[in-house]
């Protein structure tokens, strides 16, 4: 038993004590008000395409909190619409921010990965609920946000996603907040709305879905395993496997 907690204490320990070395030899110092903001090229064009567009991002955390973190949020735009509505999370001011920058911009210069895209009539039914959901998140006004446990930016797509069944978004192993609920125990959907987990406030837990596999959960931190599309999903290294972005028609 006790070889047993050993090795589940080395597996969350370790890939984050490999992730910290990665950055500290990497130059990330830059201030944020010198970091590349802009687009990745990573959203349709809407000059080209005029179908509507949901997608859903997520990208390292600005500095040290990098080797623990990613930062998510969602953009759209509707059929014909000339840009993109983009919804964040974030630590200062108001935490709900609307359009603060490029749908696909990058994030104190770490570039984005799409977690989710849908485009067409897909995208322009959910776009409603997408809207009717930020409207009614929780967690939206100056205070709110708390980087650990949460509730935070993952925090926010978490919440998004399950109010919006079709988002089968498989956050990565590194959101932290994604998790996040406000009582001591709960039982609730994974993000992904394809399974269950139970949560205790975020600081730990466990839970399987057919989108995000087996995962167990401690302080913000998941280890765990992707079964339909095989790869390890690893505190701090992230997933090391198949990708897992998810592409709706």
């Amino acid at each position: 038993m006790i070889k047993a907690i050993i090795v589940l204490v080395l597996a969350f320990v370790l890939p984050l004590a490999a992730q910290a070395v990665l950055y500290a030899m990497q130059d990330r110092h830059v201030h944020w008000r010198q970091a590349d903001w802009s687009s990745a090229a990573l959203a349709p064009d809407p000059s080209k395409v005029s179908a509507a567009v949901v997608q859903v991002y997520a990208a390292r955390a600005y500095r040290w909190r990098g080797i623990f973190g990613v930062h998510s949020w969602i953009a759209f735009k509707e059929e014909g619409a000339a840009d993109y509505v983009r919804y964040d999370v974030m630590g200062w001011g108001r935490a709900l921010r609307e359009s603060i920058g490029p749908p696909d911009g990058r994030w104190a210069g770490n570039t984005p990965q799409i977690l989710f895209e849908a485009r067409g009539p897909g995208a322009a039914e959910m776009i409603p609920r997408i809207r009717r959901a930020v409207a009614n998140y929780p967690h939206a006004e100056n205070g709110s946000y708390v980087l650990w446990p949460g509730p935070n930016s993952n925090t926010f797509i978490a919440t998004i996603a399950r109010q919006v069944p079709e988002l089968e978004v498989s956050l990565p192993s590194l959101a932290v907040g994604k998790d996040y609920a406000p009582g001591w125990v709960s039982l609730m959907k994974m993000p992904s709305g394809t399974g269950w987990q139970l949560s205790f406030a975020g600081y730990g837990g466990a839970g399987f879905a057919a989108v995000e596999g087996l995962e167990l959960h401690a302080f913000g931190q998941t280890l765990g395993i992707d079964i339909l599309r095989p790869a390890l999903k690893l505190p701090g290294l992230g997933r090391l496997g198949m990708a897992r972005s998810q592409v709706m028609p």
